[in-house]
């Protein structure tokens, strides 16, 4: 049997983000603490204790829980503005490494790295990517953890490392000689850790951008192995493929703003003596935008009830990503053209989320990485 309706509490809760996200953050989309390198931890301090005070700070992390499929409907709700999750403490990376560390922490780690991270007074990093490869290919790592007694040694470089700055709880992946990838916790003042330069990307839509990190000698101790030595790739695995899900969740979010904005000056912008909706070439990008939202609504419900029901979800989050990213970019695409010369102003928020949705293609793997591991497994099940 097949049911697409929403529980009337998830429904309502959804409906309470969006109202939220409406009145209370939207307002700070032309704050200029929206950097060039995304918001500043002044701004999104002030956007959480909003949050906070509404009680819906980190409602991922409630006490009854929350299913994928409820996630589904109330990060859609909060990625109305790109600054909605971040309000609500559910942007990456801080929403996926939530989920890893309440899966893998222990009872101290808990407590000490990933309780602040939940109560929205720290943020997180999960370093992972490097410069010579690692990324969509782990394997490739060359960030070492080397034995020395009863701690281990650290050296490295990363890039890309999703809001280092002002970060305290981090996640650190290296290799262990004879034991292979490793995850590890610390505080982001710990000796060791450089902080080389914020890059200058496409997307602003994270706190405090994201940064090439150098490990000199961090010496960190057996205490803080998260989870079991040699055991990084499957604990990664185990944070990606919800990740992937809650990416196109926050993401879909924000394509329905621009088509909401499209479709009203559609409906306002006159030429030729009549709405521009009216011409049949705007009208089909319009119908194309709603068809491509709904496609993509039920590809994210359908692999949210695949791990609600207890499956890993890799093949199905890998064919979510892959469709939804590019969809969402097609439907940005259009809202531009749409908009025409407003479209590629400040004017309105579709520029900003047009080109942050073009990195969203690349978040969690490119497209291209995704379509490769989903052949793989289709070819492995041909008899």
């Amino acid at each position: 049997m097949i049911d697409f309706e929403i529980p009337t509490e998830t429904a309502e809760l959804g409906a309470r983000v969006r109202r939220f996200v409406d009145t209370e953050v939207v307002p700070y989309e032309r704050d200029p603490r929206v950097t060039a390198h995304g918001p500043t931890d002044e701004l999104r301090n002030e956007l959480v204790a909003k949050a906070k005070a509404a009680g819906l700070l980190s409602i991922q992390h409630r006490p009854q829980g929350m299913s994928h499929l409820e996630q589904a409907v109330v990060f859609e709700a909060a990625g109305w503005s790109t600054l909605g999750p971040v309000a609500l403490n559910c942007a990456a990376p801080d929403e996926g490494n939530m989920f890893l560390l309440s899966k893998v922490a222990d009872a101290e780690q808990a407590a000490e790295y990933l309780q602040p991270v939940i109560n929205g007074t720290r943020r997180s990093v999960f370093a992972m990517t490097e410069p010579d490869g690692a990324g969509s290919d782990p394997s490739q790592l060359s960030t070492t953890a080397v034995r020395d007694g009863d701690t281990f040694v650290i050296n490295g470089r990363k890039w890309l490392i999703t809001g280092a700055v002002n970060a305290d709880t981090w996640i650190i992946m290296a290799d262990v000689p004879g034991d292979g990838a490793t995850l590890f916790l610390c505080h982001g003042d710990t000796p060791g850790i450089v902080i080389e330069r914020v890059m200058n990307t496409m997307d602003r839509n994270y706190v405090e951008g994201h940064c090439v990190v150098r490990f000199e000698n961090l010496v960190l101790p057996e205490s803080s192995i998260l989870g079991t030595v040699g055991e990084a790739f499957r604990y990664a695995q185990l944070r990606l493929a919800p990740a992937r899900l809650t990416h196109c969740m926050r993401w879909l979010g924000a394509a329905a703003r621009a088509q909401s904005i499209a479709v009203q000056h559609a409906k306002t912008r006159t030429s030729f003596g009549k709405p521009i909706g009216q011409h049949q070439g705007v009208g089909f990008m319009l119908a194309d935008n709603e068809i491509a939202l709904q496609q993509c609504r039920l590809m994210i419900w359908w692999a949210c009830w695949t791990l609600d029901k207890g499956g890993k979800g890799r093949h199905e989050s890998s064919m979510v990503k892959s469709m939804v990213s590019e969809e969402l970019f097609k439907v940005a695409d259009r809202c531009v053209q749409v908009l025409g010369g407003i479209g590629i102003s400040d004017e309105t928020p579709v520029s900003a989320i047009f080109t942050d949705i073009r990195a969203f293609r690349l978040y969690d793997g490119p497209t291209e990485v995704h379509k490769y591991a989903i052949s793989r497994r289709l070819l492995r099940d041909i008899d």
